[in-house]
């Protein structure tokens, strides 16, 4: 029997609270459990840790090698210029982690001293422990860091903006086709009072989450997922691309085309778990769908540019030449450090093929390492 229904109480856990929650106002979608166990003010995954590093859950690119941040902060360089060199430029980062990427991003700025003198930068954090995380890295890069909750709130100007790994964060709703017909899967209690995945109600035909490529491309028992927050954050773009120049980079790990399945994991330590098993202790993430990313930018009026491979957008900015030069003034120990984790991020057989790269713009002009050819010549995946 269910502990409301007993007369005990469960400790105050984050599953404590979402069985209450489910017991009164029903089961959560998808994208409600991953926002209640990413975000809870007091028992979110994110609000209330640093989950980086060997001995967090995970270990993202710029802590693999400070290559990584370095050639971001010099393709940085190239798109201020190709936006016109503002005097003034919001230099802006999505879910800064530790702060690693942005400060081997201005370190390598500081070879384009115009460039570095311009930006203003701006971190989008909700998290008060990896905010400090991000002021401890950054105090000794000599820029003055402004954080906000929002992109939102980011005062208006000329924006060059990079989001490695912040869109698989982002929730997803997840719907189930059933011989041409589509429902919403939940998240809800089990008759033992456990978490466990559900299929809702049919969902309204009024309902226009799931895109017209993904209902023709799903079959019967395909499960598709979307991401409303996605509309939202490029709506936010090219809000701000209207009145002054912007360039966006998402680094991802992702497909490149719309299609159905279901990529809702979980990441404990270094190795997968059960997404229902302990809310709020791991971190929830679904792949990106970069074609959908480049047709609502499109759909937006902004021109988006890619996807390609991780390996071949950083080979692209010269990932060789930067490892060759650190590895020639380096101990024979270091050396070796430096060369498996150029290896890490580039090798399609490791980081080098699964994440994907996408500029999202008001630019005309190609950037840096990208095909010369914008998701607006193309009609695929419409």
């Amino acid at each position: 029997m269910l502990a409301a229904m007993s007369g005990q109480r469960d400790p105050d856990t984050l599953l404590a609270r979402l069985k209450r929650r489910i017991q009164t106002d029903g089961p959560l979608t998808v994208a409600d459990y991953m926002e209640a166990c990413l975000s809870d003010p007091e028992f979110g995954y994110y609000t209330t840790r640093d989950p980086f590093g060997t001995r967090g859950d995970f270990t993202t690119a710029p802590e693999v090698s400070q290559i990584f941040g370095e050639l971001i902060g010099l393709w940085s360089a190239v798109v201020w210029r190709q936006i016109g060199s503002p005097k003034q430029v919001a230099f802006v980062e999505l879910g800064p982690g530790r702060g690693t990427l942005m400060d081997d991003a201005l370190r390598a700025a500081k070879t384009v001293p115009e460039f570095r003198q311009a930006c203003e930068v701006h971190l989008v954090e909700t998290s008060p422990v990896l905010q400090d995380r991000q002021a401890e890295r950054l105090e000794k890069s000599g820029a003055e860091i402004n954080w906000y909750r929002s992109l939102a709130d980011i005062p208006a100007g000329p924006t060059i903006l990079i989001a490695n790994e912040f869109l698989d964060a982002l929730p997803v709703r997840q719907f189930i086709n059933r011989q041409g017909n589509w429902f919403e899967r939940y998240v809800g209690l089990s008759e033992n009072g456990e978490l466990e995945f559900q299929t809702g109600e049919e969902v309204s035909g009024s309902d226009n989450a799931i895109s017209e490529c993904l209902r023709s491309r799903a079959h019967d028992g395909d499960v598709v997922e979307c991401r409303p927050c996605m509309d939202i954050l490029v709506g936010q773009l090219a809000e701000r691309a209207q009145q002054f120049p912007l360039m966006a980079l998402f680094i991802d790990y992702g497909h490149n085309a719309s299609g159905p399945g279901e990529t809702l994991q979980a990441v404990r330590v270094h190795d997968f778990a059960n997404p229902l098993e302990t809310p709020g202790e791991a971190d929830l993430t679904a792949h990106v769908d970069f074609g959908e990313l480049g047709k609502i930018a499109v759909r937006c009026g902004l021109r988006a540019y890619g996807p390609i491979a991780q390996g071949h957008f950083l080979l692209g900015l010269g990932l060789k030449e930067r490892c060759e030069k650190l590895m020639s003034n380096a101990d024979p120990s270091i050396r070796n450090n430096i060369a498996s984790g150029a290896q890490r991020l580039a090798d399609p057989a490791q980081m080098g093929e699964l994440f994907k790269v996408m500029a999202v713009g008001s630019s005309s002009t190609v950037p840096p390492a990208f095909p010369n050819q914008h998701s607006g010549d193309r009609r695929n995946d419409r």
